[in-house]
C-alpha cells in the first residue's frame, strides 16, 4: 500500500511556503488520474520553492550592491577602489564601479521580475490543481472527472 501525503500551505513573509497540515492517502484507492494530479502537484511545489530560492539570492545580491553604492557614494571621488574581475581584483575609478553596480542592480532587478510573474503564474497552477485534487478525493466530483 502506498501512502501520499497531500500538504496544503499557508503563505509567510519570508517568500516560504509551510506546510500547516498533512492528511495520508492510500494511493491504491484514488484514480489514476488523481495520482498523476498528485504527482504534478509535486512538481510544481518544487519549481515554486526552486523560483522562491533563486528570487531570495536575487534580492540578497540586490541589497548588497545597493549598499555597496551608498559607501561608494560616501568616498571621495579619488579614493582608490577595487572590483573583482573574474578572479583578480582590478583598480578603476569610482564612476566606473558606480556605473558597474547600477548595471547590476538593474539586471538582477528585472530577473526577479521575471521570477515573481512566474511565481504568480504557478501559485496560480498550483492552488488550481490543489483544489481539483482536493475536490476528487473528498467526493465533490467524480474522482475520473477531477
Amino acid at each position: 500500500m502506498r501512502i501520499f501525503h497531500l500538504p496544503v500551505f499557508l503563505n509567510n513573509p519570508f517568500y516560504q511556503r509551510t506546510p500547516i497540515w498533512y492528511q495520508e492517502f492510500d494511493m491504491n484507492n484514488i484514480s489514476p488520474k488523481v495520482q498523476n494530479q498528485l504527482s504534478m502537484l509535486q512538481q510544481l511545489q518544487q519549481q515554486l520553492q526552486t523560483i522562491l530560492q533563486q528570487k531570495a539570492q536575487y534580492e540578497l545580491a540586490v541589497r548588497e550592491a545597493k549598499r555597496a553604492q551608498e559607501e561608494i557614494k560616501d568616498s571621495a571621488s579619488d579614493a582608490v577602489m577595487y572590483m573583482s574581475v573574474g578572479t583578480v581584483m582590478m583598480q578603476k575609478k569610482k564612476e566606473v564601479v558606480d556605473a558597474k553596480l547600477t548595471e547590476k542592480v538593474e539586471t538582477l532587478e528585472l530577473r526577479i521580475k521575471s521570477l515573481e510573474k512566474q511565481e504568480k503564474m504557478l501559485q496560480g497552477k498550483f492552488e488550481q490543481l490543489q483544489s481539483q485534487i482536493k475536490a476528487a478525493i473528498e467526493g465533490k466530483g467524480s474522482p475520473q472527472a477531477a
